[in-house]
C-alpha cells in the first residue's frame, strides 16, 4: 500500500501539489474562501443543516473541506453529529496534512481535534462523524450503502484526473443522493455537466471563484 499515499510537492507558499496530478490540492488564491463558495455556497449550506444531515466527498485531500463544513456546523449552533463521508485513492499523511492545514489559522480549533484523533478509517468526534473510505471510488462507492444530501466533487482537474469525472461515476454519486439532494464542484467541464444531467440532476453553471470563471451546482430532480 506504500504507492497508494499522496505524493507531494510543497510551492514556495506552501500549498501542497500533487505529484500524480501536477494539480494543487487547494486555490492557489485562498483555499478556505473557495471551498466556502463553492462546496457550502453551492449546496446551499448552513441553511440547508438539520439533524441527521448527511455529505459525501470525492477526494478528501487536505480535510479542508470536511473542517470548513464542520466549523460552521458548530458555529450555527448544531449539537448533533454531522456525518461526513469521503473516498480518496491516495490519502494523504498526518503530518502533511498537519503541514497544509496551518496555512487555515481560522480552522485551528477544528484541525487540531481531528488530527489529534485521526488514525484513518472512521473518526468519531462528537459532532463529526468522519468516514474516509480509501480506494478507488469507481469501486468503493458502488459498495458504499448510504446516501448524502449533499456531495462535494472535488477530485483534481478532470483535464488530468478524468477517472474521477466519468459518467459511470456521477450515475454512482446520484444514486447515493437523497431526494433533492445536491452536489457542487469548481469544474464546469462540460462532460462533467453532461454526465450529471444524464445521471438525473438539474445542473446549472454559476459563478465560480477567483480566476475560475464558471462552477457547476447540481440538485437531483
Amino acid at each position: 500500500m506504500a504507492d497508494q499515499r499522496a505524493k507531494l510537492t510543497w510551492t514556495d507558499d506552501q500549498i501542497p501539489v500533487s505529484d500524480r496530478f501536477d494539480d494543487p490540492y487547494f486555490s492557489l488564491q485562498n483555499g478556505l474562501e473557495e471551498t466556502r463558495h463553492v462546496f457550502l455556497a453551492g449546496n446551499d449550506l448552513p441553511a440547508r443543516f438539520a439533524p441527521g444531515f448527511h455529505i459525501a466527498e470525492l477526494g478528501f485531500g487536505t480535510g479542508l473541506n470536511m473542517l470548513t463544513v464542520w466549523s460552521e456546523w458548530e458555529k450555527s449552533g448544531r449539537t448533533t453529529p454531522l456525518s461526513f463521508t469521503s473516498f480518496e485513492a491516495f490519502p494523504m499523511d498526518s503530518a502533511d496534512m498537519a503541514r497544509a492545514l496551518a496555512a487555515f489559522p481560522e480552522l485551528a480549533p477544528w484541525s487540531e481535534r481531528f488530527l489529534a484523533q485521526w488514525q484513518g478509517g472512521a473518526c468519531d468526534l462528537g459532532t463529526l462523524r468522519l468516514e474516509v473510505v480509501e480506494g478507488d471510488a469507481r469501486q468503493t462507492l458502488r459498495g458504499w450503502t448510504g446516501a448524502a444530501d449533499a456531495w462535494f466533487l472535488d477530485g483534481f482537474s478532470p483535464a488530468k484526473n478524468p477517472e474521477l469525472w466519468g459518467a459511470d461515476l456521477m450515475q454512482q454519486v446520484a444514486d447515493h443522493t437523497t431526494v433533492v439532494g445536491t452536489a457542487a464542484t469548481y469544474t464546469a467541464a462540460g462532460f462533467v455537466r453532461r454526465g450529471l444531467e444524464e445521471a438525473g440532476f438539474s445542473v446549472t453553471r454559476t459563478p465560480g471563484y477567483g480566476r475560475k470563471r464558471h462552477m457547476t451546482q447540481a440538485i437531483k430532480a
